[in-house]
């Protein structure tokens, strides 16, 4: 049920492995700190990582009267979470489905879950071009306020991947926000310093190259991998890192497109 919700946003990678699911969460935490209220749906049908992030695993969604209730991280219920990991009964349990049964899942979960009002969805997808993907473009085509982010790594095997998943956005003609360029090097957690590991800049070249607007460059660093788990937002945890700077970015810009103030 999506007619309460006034903003979606796709979180996107041709590649995997990339981080999606850490931003897709961090976004999530950042906008509910912000004062938002946010719904996080994990449509990752064979790896749903974000009810592990956000320390919500053993945890059961019910059915109510106007369709499954999420799970709330919070009393205030500023964070609702719908994911097939709350579905199964253990970490380790495989998802082994063909396309139609997952492209039937993925409508369920986009047309029977009760957000209520939400000023913003956030939906984590895995990665590539397939079934499940034009399962939530046909569901959102007609959707006011659906836009999508595209995150990469720097590594030109990765650019290479994400390069069709923006092929494919504007195939099927779902506006891309910007591109964030995920695990750009190795923050140090002594000193701090910042070492490129793999190569850096590919995300800002594939921005350029494009013509999409570059978000930032998020780090490796072990004080936010240690966010894991605690379903904490980086923001509120570690305002001066370089992760809660290109977050805080985001949500600035995204209140400054919908017209939404922040509030303190």
């Amino acid at each position: 049920m999506l007619e309460q919700v006034k903003r979606i946003i796709l979180v996107l990678s041709g590649k995997g492995g990339v981080g999606k699911s850490t931003v897709s969460t961090q976004l999530a935490l950042t906008l509910k700190e912000k004062g938002f209220k946010v719904g996080l749906l994990d449509v990752d049908l064979c790896g749903p990582s974000v009810p592990y992030i956000l320390n919500l695993e053993g945890q059961s969604i019910h059915q109510g009267t106007e369709g499954w209730i999420p799970v709330y991280l919070d009393k205030e219920q500023k964070l609702g979470v719908m994911s097939i990991g709350f579905l199964l009964k253990s970490r380790n349990d495989a998802v082994v489905w063909r396309g139609p049964k997952k492209t039937s899942m993925i409508k369920q979960f986009l047309e029977d879950v009760c957000w209520q009002d939400l000023d913003y969805l956030i939906i984590d997808t895995p990665p590539g071009t397939s079934d499940e993907h034009i399962t939530v473009m046909e569901n959102l085509r007609q959707v006011p306020h659906c836009s999508a982010v595209i995150v990469t790594t720097p590594q030109e095997v990765a650019i290479e991947d994400v390069r069709k998943e923006i092929t494919f956005c504007r195939k099927t003609g779902i506006p891309i926000l910007g591109i964030i360029e995920n695990m750009c090097g190795y923050v140090c957690p002594s000193c701090t310093e910042c070492t490129n590991i793999f190569s850096s800049g590919g995300g800002k070249s594939l921005a350029d190259i494009t013509k999409i607007q570059f978000l930032g460059s998020i780090p490796i660093d072990p004080r936010v991998g240690k966010l894991a788990g605690q379903g904490l937002a980086a923001v509120k945890e570690l305002p001066e890192s370089e992760t809660s700077k290109v977050f805080n970015g985001m949500v600035e810009m995204l209140a400054q497109n919908t017209g939404n103030g922040i509030s303190s």
